[in-house]
């Protein structure tokens, strides 16, 4: 029994090192900063804040990839995490979401936060500083609707 726990453990380990081999890449895009959310949008300082602390790392092309992105298998979850966030909302790229998008985008975002899915929960065992209070959601939520009506009401294509 002891033998076969020692190979069972042996054969972890060669399948842990073997698994550092294969790295992905963990880039960031150039960023457009005339595109961004943030040079498009009206947003307070407030929102700009819960933003970067809470958002930016995977809807963003400003990703700070922690040093346990370098490890794998924990390494290709992170970056199909970020992968998926950029997907499906991109901070860095709001200025070229035709306005209908824009809209649906920030609807969502209201919705997302206010469910409590958002961001999530994966990402806050080790960012703490990311967790969104009762006050934060209530200030993004009445900002998405703010601004979801002045896109509505602005005339042309939505490209701020």
């Amino acid at each position: 029994m002891k033998r076969v726990l020692k190979w069972v453990v042996l054969v972890i380990v060669a399948l842990f090192l073997a698994a550092q081999v294969y790295r992905p890449s963990k880039t960031n895009p150039p960023v457009d900063e005339s595109k961004t959310m943030h040079a498009t949008t009206h947003m307070s300082p407030e929102v700009s804040a819960i933003l970067d602390r809470s958002c930016n790392d995977c809807h963003s092309s400003k990703t700070v990839w922690p040093w346990y992105s370098n490890v794998a298998p924990v390494s290709w979850y992170l970056k199909s995490d970020v992968d998926d966030g950029r997907r499906a909302l991109s901070l860095s790229d709001w200025g070229t979401y035709p306005q209908r998008k824009a809209a649906n985008k920030l609807e969502a975002m209201c919705e997302e936060v206010e469910k409590g899915d958002m961001p999530l929960k994966s990402y806050l065992l080790l960012h703490s500083s990311a967790k969104l209070s009762d006050a934060d959601r209530r200030v993004l939520c009445e900002w998405t609707k703010q601004e979801g009506e002045r896109l509505q009401a602005a005339p042309g294509t939505g490209q701020q």
